[in-house]
């Protein structure tokens, strides 16, 4: 594969909430029209303290006057439609999306006008004209940029992404391709007592992430430019009956997530096999890999990988850091991970890895 990260940047919504805040918003949704019980509220508090989130950040949030910021408006005693929720997604993505990609230029001293490939990747919003053409305008990009876009993919998006990029850089040696992952999570908040969109409620945020990749290093290397920058391979799984153990569906208030108790186990049972025999293709081991960026789904996925693999745990702290600070923004998470390891000149090879509906596995090896 011919592809080099020339710059990545991330953006985060300027506002953020503390997860014992989120619990008692989640109390409020949870049981709307109902005064949740002490019990209830013990195990909302309790499921929030498990996710392995400290803080999120969202575009819905306004601050209050305190370092705590609290949803004022949007969710309220009905639970809002898909129409509505889209809309907000059509006023918040496109500035957020901006803020990642003048970042990830920044970092690569490269014009706009240098960009031939745009690829926007999103799972939360679906818009026409969209965050594409957005950017298109707000760069002055050329009108002849060839746009792309990854939707509906889930966390595993940003890596999908990728293997498109690295397909338009491989046939043109001359390509180069702004790559834009913008989730804003937060606007799906599920209503109702259900297991699994409680857990979804109190692990998903928003974010943006971008990188700029192209088919040739830089022509001036800096002896300070961040590891992790070449694409050497990547991978896809699809776990065996596994359909029913991770959903993303469109529904009437809002795209809700299916999230089964199964999927650590099915990770457990597949991944490594699977994992050992892709690296051994690429003459490599587990044990040869420097660094790992997996997507944190949850602390149960990071928990199960870990043992599966027989990682030690510290290889997987940047993703719980991650988790802790920015919550589970789905398809930029993993590059806010890479961001991490790049800034602190993490080892290669790094294995990055992320699931989504199916259950799907996707991995991308760089050095």
């Amino acid at each position: 594969m011919s592809l080099t990260i020339h710059g990545l940047g991330t953006a985060l919504p300027p506002h953020r909430i503390a997860q014992g805040d989120a619990a008692a918003i989640a109390a409020e949704v949870a049981l709307p029209n109902q005064v949740p019980s002490a019990s209830q509220r013990r195990l909302l508090a309790t499921l929030h303290r498990r996710s392995g989130v400290a803080t999120r950040h969202s575009v819905l949030l306004e601050p209050t006057g305190t370092e705590s910021c609290h949803q004022q408006s949007f969710f309220g005693a009905t639970s809002p439609g898909t129409a509505e929720r889209m809309r907000r997604y059509a006023q918040e993505a496109p500035t957020l999306a901006l803020r990642a990609v003048l970042a990830a230029l920044d970092q690569a001293q490269l014009p706009p006008e240098r960009i031939t490939h745009l690829i926007t990747v999103s799972c939360t919003g679906f818009q026409a004209p969209g965050v594409d053409l957005s950017l298109m305008t707000a760069l002055k990009l050329p009108a002849d940029v060839a746009r792309t876009h990854v939707g509906f993919m889930g966390c595993h998006g940003a890596l999908n992404g990728l293997r498109v990029a690295a397909g338009f850089t491989g046939a043109d040696p001359e390509a180069c391709v702004l790559l834009c992952a913008v989730e804003l999570c937060s606007l799906h908040l599920q209503y109702g007592w259900e297991a699994e969109r409680i857990v979804a409620n109190s692990l998903f945020a928003d974010g943006a992430a971008a990188l700029v990749a192209c088919g040739k290093e830089p022509e001036a290397e800096s002896p300070s430019a961040p590891r992790l920058r070449r694409l050497i391979a990547s991978g896809s799984l699809l776990v065996p009956d596994s359909t029913e153990a991770m959903s993303w569906a469109i529904e009437d208030h809002g795209f809700a997530m299916g999230l089964s108790p199964r999927v650590p186990d099915l990770i457990a049972e597949h991944l490594r096999p699977w994992l050992t025999g892709w690296l051994a293709v690429h003459q490599l081991t587990l044990a040869a890999i420097g660094s790992w960026a997996v997507h944190p789904g949850g602390p149960r996925i990071l928990s199960a990988v870990t043992e599966a693999l027989g990682l030690d745990p510290l290889l997987i702290e940047p993703s719980r850091s991650v988790l802790r600070d920015c919550g589970n923004m789905s398809s930029p998470t993993l590059l806010f991970i890479l961001e991490r390891l790049r800034r602190s000149g993490a080892r290669g090879p790094c294995l990055a890895m992320a699931f989504g509906p199916g259950l799907c596995v996707e991995v991308a090896l760089l050095a």
